[in-house]
């Protein structure tokens, strides 16, 4: 796993936006673009954008920020947050390998920063048959903990949920660290700063994780993760991602 192929150096300057989907609203939509379940299929209480104000690249890195603000979408539903989240699915996607994301993480009751991996072809069926890789999300109120997770299973009535967490021995979700996950045909290994905080083993027939996945960042404020009060004082919030980078 020593041969880059793929990076995205936000803090360098250097990349854009092009390998990125921008996406919009607060529903979670099936392959033909329909709305399927509100929230996102989470609960999440914010209305995503492309607005300068939530999604913009700096000195620092690439900046998701959620912000207390009133939004209406185009069906007269109206939101009390907004905030971002991109993907790279049909530009960018990859199957083992090694992916490196740099971040620095907002620290408040109700925020829900997460890197993450979703099946570029759902080759088992609809989530969560096809699986989904959480690389790091956090609980913006515990900011001593991240966690790795893997979603799988036939269908809904049968999803399986393998949950592992971190905590720091020193500092926080809110000074830069590198999330790390490590993936081939045997296990997929989770690391924070070099530190192997769990492995999880394949399940031949049982795990649908040897298929292409492409990377998602995002920001969300409320959901099921947490389900708690947002703390309404802590935003606007901002997760700053210095860059990724993927080996194979």
């Amino acid at each position: 796993m020593n041969t880059l192929i793929w990076q995205q150096d936000f803090a360098g300057g250097g990349t854009d936006l092009s390998d990125w989907n921008i996406r919009l609203g607060n529903d979670l939509l099936d392959n033909e673009g329909n709305a399927v379940m509100s929230g996102w299929g989470n609960g999440e209480g914010q209305y995503y954008t492309g607005q300068a104000g939530n999604l913009y690249i700096d000195e620092e890195g690439l900046n998701l920020c959620a912000r207390r603000e009133t939004i209406e979408s185009s069906d007269g539903r109206t939101f009390a947050y907004t905030s971002a989240r991109i993907d790279t699915k049909d530009h960018f996607s990859f199957r083992y390998g090694k992916l490196v994301g740099r971040a620095r993480l907002p620290v408040g009751q109700g925020l829900w920063p997460a890197i993450w991996l979703l099946p570029q072809d759902q080759a088992y069926g609809p989530w969560p048959a096809s699986g989904e890789i959480d690389i790091m999300e956090a609980r913006g109120r515990l900011p001593q903990q991240v966690s790795g997770t893997l979603h799988y299973g036939k269908d809904w009535d049968h999803k399986r949920l393998d949950e592992f967490s971190y905590t720091f021995d020193k500092g926080s979700i809110a000074e830069f660290h590198d999330y790390v996950l490590e993936w081939d045909e045997r296990s997929i290994r989770w690391l924070v700063d070099g530190h192997c905080y769990a492995e999880r083993a394949m399940e031949a027939g049982v795990m649908p994780f040897d298929q292409p996945f492409y990377p998602v960042l995002n920001l969300a404020v409320g959901g099921w993760y947490d389900n708690v009060a947002v703390d309404e004082g802590a935003l606007p919030a901002v997760m700053t991602v210095a860059g990724i980078w993927v080996y194979q």
